[in-house]
């Protein structure tokens, strides 16, 4: 009896969606992180100390706990929801955009964080020396800091690339787990481990480890 061939597409769909999902996200969460954190770095708001532990909270809570808020924010009941869906005539709920936004919210904090120290590490002479020549605010972020701070840039977007390729626990809650459509490779594993499909889950996991440990060792260096 002859065994059967293996089903290498279905193989390439998590893995495919999960690069999709994450590469966007991870540009999305870099544009997001050197707008926030350099506005940050300067800003002298009270309060400070608050907004960036909120900020820093996706970080330390359970990742089911973060797609259950998410899910509470943009469900139907939500006026933002609602709003979404008469935007984009469908819900964002168990759509692969959810699960953008899901690896937008959990990798912000790491994005942020580095790109928090990548600033504060620019001379503030340089900066002020600068605008008292006449520079904009957005000369002396183009010419200055962000030259100055692009090995946080570089560091910032790998650990973020890599923490929204291994999302997981939010990704679940908010975009659901659908062959073909929401399932990235993090939901692949879960459900091939599940299933006793040791194959897939190898695989998977193997190029999962392979990719991480590529993106590890190139912020590293």
């Amino acid at each position: 009896m002859m065994n059967k061939p293996y089903d290498w597409d279905a193989l390439w769909s998590p893995i495919r969606l999960s690069l999709q999902v994450t590469v966007l996200a991870s540009i999305v969460v870099i544009v997001l992180g050197i707008a926030i954190a350099y506005w940050m770095s300067k800003s002298k708001l009270r309060g400070k100390v608050i907004i960036e532990t909120l900020f820093m909270l996706p970080l330390v809570l359970p990742p089911t706990v973060v797609g259950f808020l998410l899910l509470v924010l943009l469900g139907r009941r939500s006026w933002i929801g609602r709003f979404i869906e008469w935007l984009f005539d469908a819900p964002v709920i168990f759509s692969w955009w959810a699960a953008v936004i899901a690896a937008v919210i959990v990798s912000f904090p790491l994005v942020y964080q580095t790109m928090k120290a990548g600033f504060d590490s620019v001379d503030r002479s340089l900066q002020d020396s600068a605008r008292s020549s006449g520079a904009s605010e957005w000369q002396v972020l183009r010419y200055i800091s962000l030259p100055l701070a692009s090995r946080s840039i570089r560091t910032a977007y790998i650990l973020g690339f890599a923490r929204a390729l291994g999302e997981f626990g939010a990704t679940l809650m908010i975009a659901g787990n659908i062959p073909g459509r929401t399932q990235t490779v993090p939901t692949a594993i879960y459900v091939a481990v599940d299933s006793g499909d040791s194959t897939t889950a190898w695989i998977l996991t193997g190029t999962t480890v392979f990719i991480s440990f590529l993106l590890l060792l190139f912020a590293r260096k």
